[in-house]
């Protein structure tokens, strides 16, 4: 896992839920076949609703049509990030959508586990409301072990909550990996 993570922001508001971030119609993909695996990031945030959709002129998509691959590599999300159903292909969307980390107020508990378990991507929190201090398209940089972001757009700095007990699972790249290195299973 890199210290610090860089890439241009993509900001959303409140309640993404993962219905939006993957919608069903999309499960039928299997991740274990990487020709399907990828159709995963082709359609991650098909269906966060127009408005909503990279703060704050709320129509730039996550993902240009017939791409595979976002532009934008860090997620700002507002309150309630990853709520609805428990669907671990939430996070693996972000991920193959070519975003490293999502920084949100806070999380709904399971895309939460989705994201460390999987190995996926980092889940961050902001101690300030991030959604109106960053803008689509600035670039960041995220200091996973010194806990804060830089705005280089803005020159500004926020503060991030530490990780926790989760940065060793984040660190060996998920749930399984970790186990393995801690000598829990073979």
């Amino acid at each position: 896992m890199e210290s610090v993570i860089t890439g241009r922001a993509y900001v959303l508001g409140d309640n993404v839920d993962t219905d939006q971030i993957i919608p069903a119609i999309y499960l039928s993909f299997n991740p274990s076949i990487p020709d399907e695996r990828k159709r995963f990031g082709q359609y991650c945030m098909s269906s966060v609703p127009p408005g909503q959709r990279g703060l704050p002129d709320g129509n730039t998509p996550f993902v240009r049509e017939n791409e595979f691959k976002s532009d934008f590599q860090i997620v700002i999300g507002g309150k309630n990030f990853g709520s609805g159903s428990s669907r671990e292909h939430a996070p693996l969307a972000i991920a193959e959508a070519g975003c490293h980390c999502v920084i949100a107020e806070f999380y709904a508990r399971i895309f939460f586990r989705n994201s460390v378990n999987g190995g996926y991507l980092v889940p961050l929190e902001s101690v300030h409301r991030l959604v109106d201090r960053i803008d689509t398209g600035d670039e960041l940089e995220v200091h996973l072990l010194d806990g804060y972001l830089l705005n280089k757009t803005k020159s500004q700095r926020h503060e991030l909550r530490p990780l926790g007990d989760v940065l060793p699972i984040i660190e060996a790249g998920g749930v399984f990996n970790y186990a393995k290195q801690a000598g829990m299973i073979a």
